[in-house]
């Protein structure tokens, strides 16, 4: 029995269209249908995956699915859309082929979420590892992205795509990503300016507003009101369900880690706001003098943010808005724009900068996903373009759009017919040519060279005089009037002259997918969408980067009077190359429909369905799938699906598949029309004869489970039977062991009882003897304890009567000592008291004749002089002290006597700063000229790293030796030596980072006054020499890491090869250097010495952003570089303690 379910097993409705039996566009739908309704969205038609929208998340795309699906055959399980791309990845992987995902249908039938799927499948089996990792998430990324710049809410759909998209994913021979290109195809730019009702502008105009910060916000001169931009249809601001902050966010993240820089990210958020601004710029009629009319700007607040924002000068703006210029060879004419055409040139002006922003974000985001490696790779396609269009009101983009349908129509007709044919000759099967419409006969009306609507807009386009819709349209009358699928009221054709639904300014063509009704209004300008000179001049003198790039035909270098080609031109060529490119690649198809048009589940509205099968052309390719061979299938799986049905293959066939096939189709004698042996298949040519076998299969399995069943059934009585029998002598061994466990227990437990009995009498008998033994020796030793204590209580208290008359006498003697003691001291006392009253009487005396005598020479000045006596006193004992205490005469020392009195807090003060005047001079006089140039060049260090950089407290005490490699004395760098003309300052070995790994390349620098010079460190070679004059700026990080970056003045003849990027253990030392010998020379402005953990390094014609972060290096305690992608290098410091 086989242990995989097949595409036939448990099957709702008719999971191929090709067994569809009988087939009918009736039963085609009722079979779609009956599957929607059982949430079965994915059908087949052959190898083609019809995929129905379902409106809602359906628990089909877990990781337990794709696991199901990995290495499958494509027919082996289930229709889903995960099968086609396994299938294609396989093909690609294993057999070398070149494959292509095309995805088509009408807008809001799921064509961007099946690309997704399909990516997101691919990127989920193949190889893993960090870059590859890193290759696959760029690739997903890229589509927020896309999708917020490109996609719209459209009454059909919540993100329509509103541009064609065609991815190249690029593979190794392992089959895992490297790479990726993407090709866009029609930005619908028009929708800038302009949305129908119901709709909304592009999505980023709404997440910018809903999801930046107030402070961005505020940058860009923005509003989050949504009203206050007239670009924005203000009636369907929101969706239901769709967050735009939360996108946003999505956005910006997809942006880093595709690669986006910070600045270019800003830059692009810049461009958007200008656009928005752009739209609020109105305009007032004026009359000149000569007659003619002009405008002028009404209110110029918007125009005048919008010129902040692009940092363009208000003045040539506004000239352009109001002037055009056109010059034909040496001749200028300037003529003034009315209101109508300066709000056109607005328009074209806003339409241009975000269509040319987009295919800037398309370029950008191939410069980071593009492969790397040289070698050839494996490519699968996955093309997401717009489905075929029929709206009330079709103009230009519809007529383009439209025509690329019926080139991937064609396409899909031509490829699918070559697969079959190629299938059956590779199988030895006779081929039947198929009948089918070819609507090579549509594509030729629009694209012919010479009489194609194509051709005829660009003749009409380009020829002089008056030209407008209407004389196109007259054109048209006069060349396709009798084209069987062109229709016009005005054409010589009389059967449309009464056709009153077809009106006199529109034209009918006759699609593959029905008709559709053209208004030629608009479709002169739409294609020659002209942007007139003096606005490209405008925004070419802008002072943003990203402006410059966008409009390079601004520049008066480049000034082409030449007519650029037209919009349906460029399309043309596009869809030429798409074609070429896909008919190189093998074809793996996905039709998209939608089951209803209010955007709901669980609704299936027939006859939209309908009409998307007829221009899909879904019928078509069933019967061409059917026109030879409805089914085949390999041999293998063939006869292990079937070999039950004939007892001689059943239960295993020992020979070749295909005599075993052989044999099992005679023995059910199916007839010989019925089928045909290929190489490798069995091919059946109708649907009944599957169906017959299938239902000869079902009901063999059903007698085959019934045999199973007995058989299983009687195997499970005898299993029964004998495990109770196994159970019976079981329980019987362990009741016999039980009784005679429980036997012996009784036995044993008696014994004992009798044992203890026995015991216990001989015990008791033994207590009582020796109860009696310790009795009378207890009172033996009561009656000597008494006796003992007696004897010692009599002695006690002998003792004690001995001791009590010692102490009688000890105190008698005492206190006789005591009283003469007493006696003593009375007597010494009143001697001293005698002694000290005398000497006080003394005192007194001696006192009142001093005052007597000092009475005869002070009199009343006595008090001052003693006063200025003790000053002077206190003065000279504080200066005394002071010449003790005085600090060292380190300039350093803040220590300083303290003050003894608050009088002296002014002198003390200003002795302390003489003190350190002296000092600092009696230093200051010790310094050499050269000691002097050091300290001034640790000051100017100072000045410049001090608290702004962590590398800068451990230079401190290094000092600024200069020659550190001695050259002038040592022999290796004699030749390098004589090869510098002057004085060297410094010199030093240091590192030069490579660009392409990070790496670092030792290299010896030397400064001069005049240039830095860089040479080999072993050969002495000199490889750079930069003069001074040349540096713009130097840049540095604020980590303690030694990279540093000279950047060059652009257009010197040093800046050719781009900036330096070094690294060296004196970083502080060499910038230092170099910022005292820019500001010593008057002729140049001093060097700009930049400090950010982020800077920008130009290579050559690249700019690379150099990132610091703290982390863990791999080369220890020692800063590493590390190239992240072709923007990035990365530099790892270690974390400072």
């Amino acid at each position: 029995m086989e242990g995989k379910a097949s595409l036939l097993d448990n099957m709702i409705g008719v999971g191929d269209m090709v067994l569809l039996e009988p087939l009918s566009e009736d039963s085609f739908l009722e079979n779609l249908k009956k599957r929607f309704d059982h949430n079965e969205i994915y059908t087949y038609i052959g190898s083609v995956v019809i995929s129905m929208n379902p409106y809602r998340s359906l628990p089909i795309y877990t990781p337990e699915k794709v696991e199901e699906y990995r290495n499958r055959n494509f027919y082996e399980l289930s229709p889903h859309i995960y099968a086609l791309a396994d299938e294609a990845y396989r093909s690609l992987r294993d057999q070398d082929k070149d494959q292509c995902i095309l995805i088509t249908g009408e807008s809001g039938a799921g064509k961007t979420e099946a690309s997704k799927l399909v990516m997101s499948y691919v990127a989920a089996v193949c190889g893993k590892g960090q870059e590859v990792n890193k290759v696959k998430e760029q690739l997903l990324q890229s589509n927020p992205v896309l999708e917020a710049f490109g996609n719209a809410k459209t009454v059909r759909n919540d993100n329509s795509s509103r541009f064609g998209k065609y991815m190249d994913i690029e593979f190794d021979f392992k089959g895992d990503p490297l790479g990726g290109v993407i090709s866009n195809y029609l930005l619908e730019k028009s929708r800038v300016v302009k949305q129908p009702r119901g709709e909304r502008n592009f999505h980023v105009f709404y997440q910018l507003l809903s999801g930046a910060s107030d402070e961005t916000l505020k940058k860009l001169k923005l509003d989050r009101d949504v009203s206050k931009y007239n670009y924005l249809c203000l009636d369907s601001a929101s969706v239901s369900g769709v967050d735009d902050a939360a996108n946003f966010r999505t956005v910006r993240n997809a942006m880093q880690i595709v690669g986006f820089m910070e600045d270019e990210v800003q830059s692009v958020l810049q461009l958007v706001a200008a656009v928005l601004k752009l739209g609020n710029i109105e305009f007032k009629p004026e009359s000149r003098s000569n007659g003619l009319d002009e405008s002028r700007v009404k209110d110029k607040n918007d125009l005048k943010e919008m010129c902040e924002l692009l940092g363009i000068e208000q003045s040539v703006l506004e000239r352009a808005f109001s002037y055009r210029t056109v010059e034909a060879k040496s001749e200028k004419v300037s003529t003034t724009l009315n209101v109508a055409q300066a709000y056109y040139a607005r328009d074209a002006l806003a339409k241009n900068l975000y269509s040319r922003l987009f295919s800037w974000l398309v370029t950008r985001i191939n410069g980071s996903i593009k492969a790397q490696a040289k070698t050839r790779h494996k490519v699968m396609g996955v093309l997401d373009i717009y489905g075929f269009e029929i709206f009330e009101d079709n103009s230009f983009e519809q007529f383009i759009i439209n025509y690329c349908n019926e080139k991937l129509q064609q396409i899909f007709i031509e490829l699918t017919l070559r697969e079959e044919q190629e299938e059956y000759i590779r199988e030895g099967i006779e081929w039947t040519n198929i009948e089918y419409f070819n609507n090579a006969v549509i594509c030729d009306l629009m694209e012919n060279n010479q009489n194609g609507i194509l051709a005829m807009l660009d003749e009409e386009c380009l020829r002089p005089g008056t030209v407008t819709d209407e004389t196109f349209l007259d054109k048209l009358n006069t060349i396709c009037a009798e084209h069987q699928h062109f229709e016009s009221r005005l054409s010589k054709n009389s059967k449309f002259l009464t056709d009153h639904s077809l009106p006199h300014n529109c034209f009918r063509i006759q699609h593959y997918a029905g008709k559709v009704l053209y208004r030629v209004e608009g479709f002169v300008d739409k294609n020659n969408d002209l942007l007139y000179r003096d606005l490209s001049q405008a925004m070419y003198k802008a002072n943003h980067n990203l402006i410059k790039q966008l409009f390079p035909e601004g520049s008066p270098a480049k000034i082409n009077l030449k007519r650029p080609p037209t919009a349906g031109f460029q399309f043309k060529a596009s869809v030429g190359t798409l074609m070429r490119n896909l008919q190189t690649k093998n074809p793996n198809y996905i039709r998209c429909i939608k089951p209803n048009d209010k955007k709901a589940s669980h609704i299936f509205t027939e006859s939209l369905v309908c009409h998307q099968v007829r221009y899909l052309g879904l019928m078509e390719n069933v019967r061409v799938r059917r026109a030879g061979y409805a089914f085949r299938q390999a041999y293998e799986p063939c006869l292990e699906r079937y070999k039950m049905l004939c007892k001689k293959t059943w239960p295993h066939w020992k020979g070749p598949a295909r005599q075993g096939v052989e044999v099992l189709m005679a023995d059910l004698k199916v007839p010989a029309e019925e089928y045909s042996y290929g190489r490798s298949k069995i091919f059946i040519r109708n649907p009944r004869t599957l169906f017959f076998l299938e239902e000869r299969r079902r009901q063999c399995l059903q007698d085959l489970a019934a045999l199973i069943q007995k058989i299983y059934r009687g195997w499970k009585c005898r299993r029964q039977f004998l495990l109770m029998k196994k159970s019976q002598v079981v329980v019987a061994a362990w009741y016999r062991r039980y009784a005679q466990e429980k036997k012996y227990k009784k036995i044993k437990r008696a014994t004992t009882v009798m044992q203890s009995y026995a015991r216990g009498w001989q015990a008791r008998k033994l207590l009582r003897q020796l109860k009696h033994q310790k009795r009378c020796e207890e009172a033996a030793t009561t009656i000597a304890a008494y006796w003992h204590g007696t004897q010692a209580r009599t002695e006690l208290r002998q003792l004690k009567e001995e001791a009590r008359n010692k102490h009688a006498v000890s105190v008698i003697w005492a206190g006789w000592q005591g009283t003469k003691a007493r006696r003593e001291l009375r007597r010494l006392k009143e001697e001293a008291r005698r002694k000290h009253a005398v000497a006080v009487i003394w005192a007194y005396w001696q006192g009142l004749k001093v005052r007597r005598e000092y009475r005869k020479f002070f009199r009343a000045n006595a008090g001052k002089k003693i006063y200025n006596f003790t000053v002077q006193r206190i003065i000279q004992k504080y200066f005394l002290n002071l010449r003790k205490n005085l600090p060292s005469m380190s300039p350093i020392d803040k220590s300083w006597p303290t003050r003894p009195y608050s009088f002296l807090d002014g002198v003390h003060t200003e002795l302390r700063r003489i003190f350190h005047l002296w000092r600092c001079k009696k230093y200051r006089s010790q310094f050499t000229e050269e000691k002097k140039a050091v300290y001034e060049e640790k000051l100017e260090a100072s000045k410049l790293f001090k608290d702004r950089k962590a590398l800068y407290p451990s230079s401190v005490s290094q000092s600024f030796k200069g020659d550190y490699l001695e050259i002038n004395k040592n022999p290796k760098y004699q030749k390098l030596h004589s090869a510098v003309d002057e004085k060297v300052l410094l010199a030093d070995t240091i590192s030069k980072i490579n660009r392409a790994n990070g790496k670092g390349t030792p290299r010896i620098f030397l400064l001069t006054k005049k240039s830095v010079v860089l040479a080999d460190q072993k050969t002495g070679q000199v490889k750079a020499s930069v003069p001074l004059l040349d540096l713009a700026s130097v840049s540095v990080s604020k980590q303690s890491d030694g990279f540093f970056a000279l950047k060059l003045k652009e257009g010197s003849a040093s800046a050719v090869k781009g900036d330096f990027l070094l690294s060296s253990e004196r970083l502080i030392e060499i910038i230092t250097k170099l910022y005292r010998l820019s500001a010593a020379n008057a002729e140049r402005v001093p060097l700009s010495v930049d400090i950010s953990d982020e800077f920008l390094v130009q290579f050559k014609t690249d700019k690379v952003c150099v990132k610091f972060i703290q982390g863990s290096p791999r080369n220890g305690n020692s800063a590493s570089c590390k190239r992240k992608n072709n923007r990035l290098l990365e530099v790892s410091v270690p974390s400072t303690p």
